[in-house]
């Protein structure tokens, strides 16, 4: 554990879901795969698409609604839509797009989590309130860490995503608290501590894959803390 800034008292703390608590990475790949094997079965015009043919799709949509690159749901479900369109048509459209959809989603919320996260999880949420604040769209029920938190938000189109401190605000509202007394907790130095700093709240910056050293990676705003592991949070209340 390293300090960069003076740490206040800790009423609540907020915390990014994927690579803070898990490594997301693997997890995203294996649904991609998942989504390709599904679309393969059924639907081969989509199917012969190339990565670049689904990166247009995504780019046209975004360039239309901008408001979508918060909403890596419905993008994704829009986006399938679009690349279907070939192979299906009318109400079929839509419950394929569906399908594929849902496809993904069951798998990108297939991971287990370390004994050690939900033990620190545990331990913290018996002590001060647990708020989620995350870009994607795991599903925190199938995870097993909905009972740790009082709430969970999600970027969508009307929550802009990290570093907008739109959910920081919400978040506090929902605490009660001044920004100044809640921690947030994330891997990214931008998304994250930038956003969180940005908001008034303090940071502990964490990431469960990778190395983290600080001139390796954009940095807007040092954290208060960085963090070896998430137990650390523990000894940190106590302070």
């Amino acid at each position: 554990m390293r300090f960069y800034r003076p740490l206040a008292p800790i009423h609540a703390i907020t915390f990014d879901l994927d690579d803070t608590l898990y490594d997301n990475g693997p997890v995203i790949r294996q649904a991609e795969q998942a989504l390709r094997t599904h679309i393969g079965e059924r639907y081969p015009q989509a199917a012969a698409m190339t990565p670049q043919d689904w990166h247009s799709i995504r780019r046209d949509l975004i360039a239309q609604t901008p408001e979508l690159a918060s909403d890596m749901g419905q993008l994704r479900l829009l986006t399938l839509k679009s690349a279907l369109q070939h192979d299906v048509h009318g109400d079929q459209l839509h419950r394929a797009a569906t399908d594929c959809f849902d496809c993904f989603y069951n798998a990108r919320s297939q991971l287990t989590l370390s004994d050690e996260v939900h033990q620190a999880l545990a331990s913290l949420a018996a002590e001060v309130p647990l708020v989620g604040i995350t870009n994607g769209n795991v599903d925190a029920d199938k995870i097993g860490i909905s009972d740790y938190f009082k709430t969970i938000y999600h970027a969508s189109l009307a929550r802009p995503m990290k570093p907008a401190r739109a959910m920081f605000d919400e978040a506090a509202s929902e605490l009660g608290l001044s920004a100044k007394r809640i921690l947030h907790v994330g891997d990214n130095l931008i998304k994250d501590v930038y956003g969180a700093i940005n908001a008034g709240y303090q940071t502990a910056w964490y990431a469960c894959n990778r190395d983290m050293t600080l001139n390796r990676e954009p940095v807007k705003a040092l954290p208060h803390v960085q963090l070896d592991n998430l137990s650390e949070l523990v000894s940190l209340l106590k302070r």
